[in-house]
């Protein structure tokens, strides 16, 4: 059973999506890319940065970000901005859960923040005058924050 989601929106980094995917083989989440990718799979950045976990991770490409939601029926979106107020650490995460990541040079769209399924905006906080965190270092506080709550179900 997949505990968490993680979608990353048209990611354009590999190594970014390798780790993420190395992240996901360790923790049991599901990775999701909404394309365009900026990248293939044949990429050796992608594969160095996976290592030999791309077997142990359950990763979906999607045509877009609305493709990536209509694989996610009813589980609740939380779309990973720097823009947001509300914190990561004062949401109760739950099974099936989506955290949703834009790409790395600019983050989530305005369309992707405004779509009817993103349940809540949130934040991870840093000092002030920071533009942003990695976006495989963002998911990977997010997903384990998450699934600590969750018990660490699985491990």
């Amino acid at each position: 059973m997949q505990v968490l989601n993680v979608i990353f929106d048209q990611p354009v980094i590999p190594p970014n999506t390798g780790n993420a995917i190395r992240l996901c083989a360790c923790t049991g989440a599901r990775l999701h890319l909404a394309g365009p990718l900026g990248f293939n799979f044949e990429d050796k950045n992608l594969k160095r940065a996976g290592l030999d976990y791309h077997d142990l991770a359950d990763v979906s490409v999607h045509d877009d970000l609305d493709a990536a939601l209509d694989a996610l029926p009813g589980a609740r979106v939380f779309a990973f901005t720097a823009h947001a107020s509300t914190r990561y650490t004062d949401i109760e995460f739950v099974p099936g859960d989506v955290l949703l990541f834009g790409t790395e040079p600019t983050g989530l769209s305005k369309q992707a923040l405004a779509h009817p399924r993103v349940t809540e905006q949130l934040k991870i906080p840093m000092l002030e005058g920071r533009r942003s965190l990695n976006l495989a270092n963002c998911a990977a506080i997010a997903v384990y924050e998450a699934w600590r709550q969750l018990g660490f179900s699985g491990s």
